[in-house]
């Protein structure tokens, strides 16, 4: 009796990955071997740039924050501290926009909580 394998599934599996390194330079496209390891490493690097991603927003949005508080003479520090203390509840991406888009919102809050 012939050996039984799954061709269709097999073949399947190889196309999702094929499909995944579309657009990849050389090989890297087209050779199972090689675009699958190269499918494999793009997954872990998308893994982590989620995250990493995350961590470049909050950065950017304390430091337009920062931006915003020094201009009416406040640290970011100070600025963070005033708003707990004054229990204004503002996320920092909110905060961030208003420095950014709506000085004299950023303002009447600075204002606030001197």
């Amino acid at each position: 009796m012939p050996r039984s394998v799954n061709a269709v599934a097999s073949r399947a599996r190889r196309k999702k990955v094929i499909k995944l390194a579309k657009g990849y330079f050389g090989r890297r496209k087209n050779v199972w071997t090689v675009a699958k390891n190269a499918v494999q490493k793009a997954m872990q690097y998308a893994y982590r740039g989620r995250k990493e991603k995350k961590r470049n927003f909050r950065s950017l949005w304390i430091m337009r924050i920062n931006a915003g508080a020094r201009e009416h003479g406040m640290s970011y520090s100070q600025f963070m501290g005033a708003l707990k203390t004054n229990n204004i509840e503002l996320n920092r991406k909110v905060l961030a926009d208003l420095a950014m888009n709506h000085p004299e919102a950023f303002k009447a809050i600075v204002d606030q909580v001197k």
